[in-house]
């Protein structure tokens, strides 16, 4: 698992947008280190638009944050966080027609990457960094969806940026392929901060040294995998049916079935993990928002237009 320095590189306070009646983001906050901090949270959590704020690629409405020292709010300050950036969004554009090598040459063009010779050994590194120098060539058109996520990691990489923003990353990645990109994951959150948006609780519980939780356009939790997976404590247990009174239950590979939620007394309790913390988090949040109006299911529209 990767460590984390006790040096803050990523500040932010109060960030709110809202796109109509929806808030996307409420009054965000969070401080982050060296190393790889991950973003879990149900689709139209806010996730992806925090990411946004963060990248300088959507302004907050309010709030303000700082990456690296930098303070975006300024034409100058906005440009120093980009140059300081590396950014893998949701759904990477690719022209289909490039090699690997045009497509992260073009990306550190951008970076103002001025020095042709020097920008293309650039280039050279950080495709043998996530391994494709062999396919340095061959059309994007032509690799295997696994190979183009590892493009995109090579661009968002291209630079050294010391703040690297990953958004679901291992989406649609064979088990195969979800394992080799941990490996690039882990390796880039060495000596810099790297935030990693994803649904998948392991990719958290296996590269993480820190986890935020958010729903409803809100931080609902900010700790370590360990102390999330505790907020389960006592409350997974074994059955031989389904528990009527869980908040959630399956049927396990050995016949019998866990649950999650509050177990009735004499119960068979089982060790939590990070997803048990993480199920009864969300459904916290859940309970917290009947209330609330102006929740519901317009988040999941909101963070898809967002």
């Amino acid at each position: 698992m990767t460590t984390v320095s006790a040096a803050v590189t990523v500040s932010a306070s109060g960030l709110t947008l809202r796109y109509g009646a929806t808030r996307a983001l409420d009054d965000v906050s969070l401080r982050l280190g060296r190393g790889v901090t991950g973003l879990l949270g149900p689709n139209g959590a806010g996730k992806t638009t925090l990411l946004r704020v963060l990248a300088t690629s959507v302004p907050a409405a309010s709030g303000a944050f700082t990456v690296l020292g930098h303070d975006p709010a300024s034409a100058h300050g906005r440009q120093e966080v980009r140059r300081a950036l590396g950014y893998l969004p949701q759904t990477p554009g690719f022209h289909p027609d490039f090699t690997p090598f045009e497509f992260v040459d073009y990306v550190a063009i951008l970076k103002e990457l001025t020095d042709r010779a020097a920008r293309h050994r650039e280039v050279r590194r950080v495709l043998d960094e996530v391994g494709l120098a062999e396919v340095r060539g061959k059309r994007i058109k032509k690799l295997s969806g696994g190979m183009r996520q590892r493009v995109a990691l090579a661009a968002a990489l291209v630079g050294d940026p010391g703040f690297l923003v990953l958004d679901e990353p291992t989406v649609g990645l064979d088990p195969e392929q979800r394992m080799r990109f941990r490996e690039l994951i882990a390796q880039a959150g060495e000596g810099r901060t790297v935030l990693l948006s994803t649904h998948q609780t392991e990719d958290v519980a296996m590269l993480c040294h820190r986890v935020l939780v958010m729903a409803g356009g809100r931080v609902r939790f900010d700790g370590t995998p360990a102390e999330l997976a505790a907020r389960a404590a006592g409350r997974v247990w074994r059955s031989t049916a389904r528990d009527p009174g869980a908040k959630a239950g399956w049927r396990t590979g050995t016949g019998g079935y866990r649950n999650v939620g509050d177990p009735p007394e004499g119960a068979d309790l089982l060790e939590p993990t990070l997803e048990d913390g993480y199920l009864l988090t969300l459904d916290g949040d859940r309970g917290d928002r009947g209330d609330r109006g102006d929740r519901g299911d317009h988040g999941d529209r909101a963070e898809a237009t967002a």
